[in-house]
């Protein structure tokens, strides 16, 4: 029999990391306009342990909302810029010489953060790519017949550019699907730009987040232990099938050439439990399913190539699975 006490302060535990957890979507927002969506999937990929492929123009504010989420979190970030050039000890470290000690040593590369900003993923070669990729699934790094960890929590949000492909490498199929959720950075309404102008014209500079007020709301050990509550999030038998259900409808569309495997569904899953945790549920529904398939799913699937000419997105695909897959009551 559980302890009443006990009880009441575990409640009370969560309900305080989940109210950390809003404060972070208001510190972000004293720096980044109109990008709420985004935010919730980045908090949902650290209370995962996932990843995140931002999508989006230049301009949009993608590398200004990661560092604003880093500095609300108390978590450390790096960025870096992928070029044709950068090979893969550039980003997971290299061994190199040192003449002080007379011996090689092991120079740590900018992977080791929590947070790691990867500009423009597409940019680099396959090989650079996958060196990231493997840190990103392996969580350690290997060099000179060592294995170093990577600190917890940690995160890759790798970003590209939808409408610019030439000198680019794309991302296979397998190594997308790594990403637990790719997030679509849109550009701004008329209002939201109107803000962003006023914020500049009042002085604000995205490059001194001191200034704009940010404040350390959460640390690594709050993340840490936000995540064991998620892991908590219950999930019923008609929900799970319900899941399974959408996979599978995503496999029959006549449109689409390679639908969302298992391990898919499993992603959708662990965002749903994430989803739920913030919005102050023990258990999901269908409705945090719904929410956060399309960001769990669009970067898993393939169209045929005729759909794709008649202008078919995954976007579309996954709205019409998700109305036609019968809901559980």
């Amino acid at each position: 029999m559980t302890d009443p006490t006990t009880a009441s302060a575990d409640t009370a535990a969560r309900d305080e990391s989940r109210s950390a957890f809003s404060a972070v979507r208001s510190e972000v927002a004293k720096a980044v306009v109109g990008q709420d969506d985004v935010v919730t999937g980045l908090l949902v990929a650290l209370l995962t342990g996932g990843h995140v492929l931002l999508e989006g123009v230049p301009g949009v504010a993608k590398t200004l909302l990661v560092r604003s989420l880093a500095a609300s979190l108390s978590l450390g970030m790096k960025r870096v810029q992928f070029t044709p050039d950068l090979m893969p000890g550039d980003v997971t470290g290299s061994v190199v010489y040192d003449a002080k000690s007379a011996a090689f040593v092991f120079r740590h590369g900018p992977v080791f953060t929590n947070i790691l900003l990867a500009d423009e993923i597409n940019r680099t070669p396959p090989k650079t790519q996958a060196a990231l990729l493997e840190a990103m699934e392996e969580r350690q790094v290997s060099a000179d017949g060592e294995t170093m960890a990577l600190p917890e929590p940690f995160l890759v949000a790798a970003t590209q550019n939808p409408i610019e492909y030439e000198g680019t490498y794309t991302l296979p199929e397998a190594q997308l699907d790594r990403f637990l959720l790719k997030l679509v950075l849109d550009l701004p309404d008329r209002d939201t730009e109107f803000e962003v102008l006023r914020r500049h014209s009042a002085g604000f500079d995205p490059q001194a987040l001191d200034a704009a007020g940010i404040r350390s709301v959460l640390g690594a050990d709050g993340v840490l232990r936000a995540r064991a509550d998620v892991r908590r999030v219950a999930a019923g038998a008609d929900v799970l099938a319900y899941i399974v259900d959408l996979a599978r409808a995503t496999r029959q569309s006549p449109s689409v050439r390679l639908g969302v495997s298992p391990r898919g569904a499993t992603a959708l899953l662990a965002a749903a439990k994430a989803y739920a945790w913030l919005s102050g549920y023990d258990a999901i529904t269908p409705d945090h399913v719904q929410a956060m398939a399309p960001a769990a799913w669009r970067h898993r699937m393939q169209l045929q190539p005729e759909a794709e000419l008649e202008g078919v997105t995954t976007d579309g695909i996954l709205r019409s699975v998700l109305q036609q897959v019968q809901v559980p009551l």
